[in-house]
Order: C-alpha cells, then structure tokens, then sequence
C-alpha cells in the first residue's frame, strides 16, 4: 500500500525517443493546474547521485563489472528515494522522475544479462513499497531511436557509456521494457515516440488524466 499522497509518475524509454521533450512538457502542463511538480532524473536528482551518475556514464580504462554497474544504480537511487522522492510525495506533491527502477531491469537486467533476481532484491530492500502509480513508456523501434540519438550526439559532441553500445544490446533493453508493459498493463501507458511531438504529449496527457487522480 502506498503511504504517501503524492502522486509518482515515472517516464521510460532508450535512447532517442524524446523522453527530455516530454518530461519538460509534462511539467509544464501540471504546472499550470496549480499543482507542486518535482522533476527529477535518475541516476542523479541529488548532489550525491549525480556524482554517482558520472561515475556510471563516464568513459575509463578500467572496465566496469556489471555488478559494480547495478550496485551504484541502486545506490544512487537510495539516496534518491530517501532525499527527494519520499518527501515530496509526503507533502503531496506531483513527482515525474526521468527513469526509475523499470530501466535497471530493461539496461542492466535485459542489457548487460544481471539476474532479475538480484535486482528485485535490491529493490525492495530501496524502495520497500514506492513504485510509480503510473509509468509512461516512450517506446520507437530501435533503429529509429538510435538514428534521432546519434543526431542529438551529434549536435551536442558527446556520448557516454550506455549510447556507444551496440544495437542488439538496445533491442534487448527495449524487449524488457516491453515485457514489464505486459506483466503490468495497470501501470504502464505505452507511448508510440515515433508519432510527431504533439501528439506524443496529446498522449502523455491523456494516460495521466485517464490514470491519475487530477
């Protein structure tokens, strides 16, 4: 049972599917109602995580154990949870978070192979009962997603660790994202992110008003 009266919303997807347009949109839109909106990212969303998120996207000789990988995702997390997510939700406010636990299990569980097990494990012991009441997948197929961020990279010059994989690694990230849809359709509102920007956030707001108490 969820113990807070906020309202957690989380926006999923790989790379490329214009999650960043969306959130600022999204924001923007409740905003306007008169509600508090908290808009956040992970990894990162406190001066800790972020510095754990740099730890996790920076490129270095010294290669990185996928179980390292999965801890500092997690770790950043709690500190996370406990330090933004858990107060603002008890102070009612309306929480949209850039990613959440859905994509450890899509990047380090269907990506890098880590067991289902073991993440679930370490989600509980994080997060207890906070899960999102509503997460919204911004899904494309891979190659489209892929050519939009490596025009984004190439406009920016930069690409951290996670975009310098290949393909398939991005095709199984995206099976998972699907498979979760399916093992909790009351959760998830699959968003079609190939569609024009307006009618992506058209969407978005009609999941949000159709799912959350507005």
């Amino acid at each position: 049972m969820q113990s807070h009266t906020g309202t957690f919303i989380t926006i999923e997807g790989g790379e490329g599917v214009g999650k960043s347009t969306q959130i600022t949109a999204l924001r923007d839109w409740l905003a306007s109602t008169g509600r508090e909106v908290v808009l956040t990212r992970e990894p990162g969303g406190t001066r800790r995580a972020e510095r754990i998120r740099e730890l996790l996207l920076e490129s270095s000789d010294e290669p990185m154990p996928s179980t390292c990988e999965l801890l500092l995702v997690f770790a950043a997390r709690a500190t996370h949870v406990e330090n933004v997510i858990r107060p603002a939700l008890a102070r009612g406010a309306w929480v949209i978070c850039d990613r959440f636990t859905d994509a450890t299990y899509a990047y380090q569980g269907g990506g890098r192979g880590m067991a289902v097990e073991e993440i679930a494990l370490l989600e509980m012991l994080v997060q207890r009962e906070l899960r999102p009441q509503l997460t919204l997948l911004l899904d494309a197929p891979v190659e489209i997603a892929s050519a939009r961020a490596q025009g984004r990279n190439a406009t920016t010059g930069t690409t951290d660790r996670f975009e310098r994989e290949q393909q398939d690694f991005f095709e199984r990230v995206r099976q998972v994202y699907l498979q979760r849809v399916r093992e909790e359709p009351q959760r998830f509102a699959v968003i079609d992110a190939t569609a024009s920007r307006e009618s992506v956030s058209q969407a978005i707001r009609a999941a949000v008003e159709s799912r959350c108490k507005l």
